[in-house]
């Protein structure tokens, strides 16, 4: 499975076999939306609060006697039932939403959706994403001249989510040049995961030789290297 690989002027600079395993892996839409469900969930801020009956101020004192006044019984103005009263049932920060993802599952939906995407193109291979200087003008110049190839025209046009660059390796100038354009990630190979395939349009992965190595590995490879 061969594919083009290009410099940051647009133009063609060479060839790169992609290995079967990453980028010929049928869509698992199951396993993809399993993955994903699992890691945004970890992710989740539990910010949001309220409080039990028990942690609610005042309503220590009975608000009226058992007996004798025809209205309904009560032991406390704290009760949920009650205004301002504790609420039953509702969200708590000490809930647990972590999600346990095994390295194997998260290799396999990361392949699937490369896969997916390689074959749909939204995925472009460079040689280099390394600037003359760490400069926005740059960066939206190097993205211009990317967008010249033959169906990524539309690679920087997007308001929202419109590239990751993935680095082969971290280089904090090319960070920085990118770094003020809200509709562009730069992430490191080692770090690609399947949210960010799923939240970006297209892909863009520096040196795909050293790149893809960076990558977690299935159980298959790791045993196929041995």
């Amino acid at each position: 499975m061969e594919t083009s690989v290009y410099n940051l002027e647009g133009k063609k600079a060479g060839a790169f076999t992609l290995p079967e395993s990453m980028f010929g892996v049928r869509w698992n839409a199951d396993l993809v939306k399993q993955v994903s469900d699992s890691l945004l969930s970890s992710r989740r801020k539990n910010v949001a609060h309220t409080k039990n009956r028990g942690e609610v101020r005042g309503g220590g004192k009975k608000p009226w006697q058992q007996k004798g006044t025809g209205r309904a019984r009560h032991g406390s103005s704290r009760s949920p039932i009650w205004v301002g009263g504790g609420i039953t049932h509702g969200p708590r920060n000490d809930k647990n939403y972590e999600r346990t993802v095994t390295k194997g599952m998260r290799a396999a939906a990361l392949y699937s959706l490369l896969s997916r995407k390689h074959k749909d193109a939204e995925i472009l291979f460079v040689d280099s994403l390394v600037l003359a200087e760490p400069k926005t003008k740059l960066a939206i110049s190097a993205l211009a001249q990317l967008s010249n190839i033959e169906g990524f025209n539309h690679i920087f046009s997007k308001k929202k989510n419109a590239v990751a660059l993935v680095l082969s390796s971290k280089n904090r100038e090319t960070e920085r040049a990118f770094n003020n354009l809200g509709n562009v990630e730069v992430l490191e190979a080692r770090n690609l995961d399947p949210i960010t395939l799923l939240t970006y349009k297209y892909i863009v992965i520096e040196n795909p030789a050293v790149a893809l190595e960076a990558l977690p590995k299935t159980k298959k490879d790791k045993k196929a290297k041995k």
